[in-house]
């Protein structure tokens, strides 16, 4: 078995595996949304679904979807899931 990134991949075959998945998104104003990516476009405008805000590593707010202006993010990271 090989391990997931052996093989190359481009950052848009990256975000489509990622669709559905908890994900990490960083904004420039250095805030974090962490919830589940429903879609994103070209633009990187990015749709969340079980939405929270953190602000400085604390809980500030729970949305139920979000919508991210693409050009405000710095980047999306995957999120482990919690036990």
């Amino acid at each position: 078995i090989q391990p997931a990134m052996s093989r190359k991949q481009t950052p848009s075959e990256f975000l489509k595996q990622i669709i559905g998945r908890p994900v990490v998104v960083k904004l420039n104003s250095g805030v974090d949304y962490r919830g589940v990516l429903a879609c994103l476009d070209g633009y990187m405008n990015i749709a969340l679904e079980q939405t929270e805000e953190y602000v400085n590593g604390q809980l500030k707010n729970k949305y139920g979807d979000a919508f991210i202006r693409g050009n405000n993010v710095l980047y999306i990271s995957t999120q482990k899931r919690r036990a």
